[in-house]
């Protein structure tokens, strides 16, 4: 009796399907086994279809779905047997039933397919046929027969559903292209996670053919079907040809590596390569602000699955058009676990080899990767180290002789003369921003290397505020200079010291705050590519402002201001030591001028001069570097000079006895009383 319940149970199998829920389709047919036979199941990606196809030992089954088993035998008894080929969409089983005997051939049917007519079935010549065959799909499963044959085939299209879903990524892609455009208009979704869930979105669609193409100009996507076979063997992708851009194309080649180290649930299964090519990067704005070559973004995902450490790189050239010879490109990517909150470009991981019209990335992980343009310093590798080695000595030997000279006027500042000591203070003042500069510059790249969040933040901010103090007091000078030349001003101004202190100290302590307090973040460590070659760069990092156009504003506006008064004021002069000339004073004139347009900050225009090339521009490197960071050591000699001419005189080295109070001659004659 049990052994009849058994046997009735798979009869109804056979003939019902799975007791579970009622299939979405069903292939029966009979075939007479005359020798010993095997069943062989073949996935079959690029096409949507499937196909029966009976032979002398062997029914073999092809279908878009991940086999489960690929090959097994069939019952070694002769006869005619009856079998039945299942799909239940909601589970997800592709099912084969073959006389007592149940095998399921897949467990990741897609539920997201609808049928069309079958072809007509074919006949082989010698070939045994299926006899008594019929099928039934979509709702109420009517069986209709079809006529003996060896080959039958199936097709299988895309549900309204799927179709729906194509329908909502277009529109996503339009939309994310719009913002795009425009950037200051609203989206539901953070646009940046908005492209995130369309890529998703797109290794879910359902097309036929090997590859479809989806979105606008803006925004493309192109997504690839990789199957068993094409996982075995690199993939190479080439782009259109795009026009008037700065970018013209690119090309993709993914190490067949990858699609290994994409593990999916099943061992065969097929894999989605999405391919975003997108022409904005409106959602990959860093805090650097960045220039982005043809503002071109590439990114690749595989399977929805990250990919990094790859032992093989993939390797992505772009074509563009011929680059300045002033900028060298590198190849970064785009990090969303950036420190800054809102994602930078990246460099790790990643080389870059370089041609006349073209830029070849090789990276071992996947992202969204694209092509900054750095301006190049356009200088040897050796130049480099001794400009760090100049400017380290320089930091060094100005910081100390700064401290002396500062040291010696406080032992001795007992003695001076009211309006000389005014003068000679003001130039202490300077000297000791300059010690602040130099000393914080000195441990800015230490304090970046450790690690530590708040201490590089710390030095960004003491080094930002020793700069803004070293112009700030060089302005004074300038004020100073016209109050003495210029005005004459021989009143007497109360605390006047103090004032200019509260403003040489106070108005760089204020803006530093009110960067602070506006926003952290602004202070931090700041990454500088180094380029070494033009196949080669590097990063060094220093504790700085984060934000470039803070720098530009505040630093760059800043100095502007305060060299445009200064060479005024400096100008003035020249023309008081013209009208007062005295024969045999010319060593001191120069004397002095050499000393102002050092207190001055004259020589930090050379900056203005780093946007040449060429041998020019090395040169112009060289002199802002050497006399620059030996600005304090200048001072010092000049200050130590005008103290042995005023001790070799024993007089007042002025350039006309009448008006030598209201020359900065005269703080040299005080610090020597």
């Amino acid at each position: 009796m049990d052994r009849l319940l058994l046997a009735l149970l798979f009869l109804l199998q056979g003939v019902d399907g799975s007791s579970r829920h009622a299939e979405d389709f069903r292939f029966c047919g009979e075939r007479n086994q005359t020798k010993k036979s095997h069943i062989t199941y073949q996935m079959r990606p690029e096409n949507i279809i499937i196909t029966i196809e009976n032979s002398a030992d062997t029914l073999k089954i092809s279908a878009p779905f991940p086999p489960n088993l690929v090959h097994f035998s069939l019952p070694d008894k002769l006869g005619n047997y009856r079998f039945c080929l299942y799909w239940y969409q909601r589970d997800r089983i592709f099912n084969l039933t073959y006389g007592r005997n149940n095998y399921t051939l897949s467990t990741e049917a897609e539920p997201s397919f609808d049928f069309s007519n079958p072809s007509a079935p074919q006949n082989r010549s010698g070939v045994p046929v299926l006899s008594s065959v019929s099928y039934a799909y979509g709702k109420g499963l009517r069986n209709t027969s079809l006529s003996s044959a060896a080959v039958y085939s199936f097709s299988i299209r895309a549900t309204a559903e799927d179709i729906s879903r194509v329908h909502e990524v277009e529109e996503g892609l339009r939309n994310l292209a719009n913002y795009m455009k425009k950037p200051t208009g609203r989206m539901t979704i953070a646009p940046y996670e908005r492209l995130l869930r369309l890529e998703s979105d797109l290794g879910q669609v359902v097309f036929e053919g090997e590859s479809e193409t989806f979105g606008t100009s803006t925004v493309r996507a192109t997504v690839l079907k990789i199957g068993p076979r094409k996982a075995s063997q690199d993939l190479h992708f080439m782009s259109e040809l795009e026009v008037g851009r700065e970018v013209h194309g690119f090309e993709v080649n993914l190490p067949k590596i990858l699609f290994a180290h994409v593990k999916g649930r099943v061992k065969n299964a097929e894999k989605r390569v999405v391919l975003m090519d997108i022409n904005s990067k409106a959602l990959f704005q860093d805090q650097n602000s960045s220039r982005v070559l043809g503002e071109k973004v590439i990114g690749i995902t595989v399977g929805n699955t990250p990919v990094s450490g790859l032992p093989q790189d993939v390797v992505l050239k772009f074509f563009h058009v011929q680059l300045p010879r002033n900028v060298t490109p590198q190849c970064v990517f785009w990090d969303v676990n950036s420190s800054h909150g809102r994602g930078s470009w990246k460099s790790d991981g990643c080389e870059t080899e370089t041609g006349n019209n073209q830029t070849v990335c090789r990276c071992n992980h996947l992202t969204y990767f694209a092509v900054l343009m750095m301006s190049s310093p356009e200088i040897d590798h050796i130049h480099k180290e001794y400009l760090t080695i100049i400017t380290y000595i320089g930091c060094i030997i100005s910081a100390v002789a700064s401290l002396f000279t500062i040291i010696f006027f406080l032992c001795c500042s007992r003695r001076k003369h009211r309006d000389g000591t005014v003068n000679i203070y003001i130039h202490m003042n300077l000297l000791g921003a300059i010690f602040l500069l130099d000393v914080s510059f000195l441990i800015t790249e230490h304090l970046a290397s450790i690690g530590s969040e708040a201490a590089c933040k710390a030095s960004g901010m003491f080094l930002h505020l020793s700069l803004l103090c070293c112009l700030t007091w060089m302005g004074i000078e300038g004020y100073n200079l016209y109050r003495l030349v210029v005005k004459v001003f021989n009143t007497y101004v109360e605390h006047f010291i103090l004032k200019l202190c509260l403003v040489g100290w106070g108005l760089p302590i204020f803006i530093v705050g009110v960067i602070f307090l506006a926003d952290p973040r602004n202070y931090g460590p700041f990454p500088i590519a180094v380029v070494e070659s033009l196949e080669k760069s590097t990063n060094a990092t220093i504790c700085w402002i984060t934000a470039p156009l803070i720098h530009n504003i505040v630093n760059l506006g800043f100095f502007s201001l305060v060299f445009l008064f200064n060479t005024a004021m400096l100008g003035a002069m020249v023309r008081e030591i013209l009208r007062q000339r005295n024969r045999g004073h010319e060593l001191k004139h120069a004397l002095v001028l050499l000393g102002l347009s050092l207190v001055l900050g004259i020589p930090w225009a050379l900056a203005f001069f780093s946007f040449s090339s060429g041998s020019f521009r090395l040169v112009v490197i060289y002199l802002f570097t050497i006399i620059n960071t030996l600005q304090g050591f200048l001072i010092f000699l000049w200050y130590w000079t005008m103290v042995l001419q005023v001790r070799k005189s024993k007089s007042y080295p002025s350039l006309n006895n009448s008006d030598s109070a209201g020359l900065p001659i005269s703080t040299s004659r005080t610090s020597a009383d």
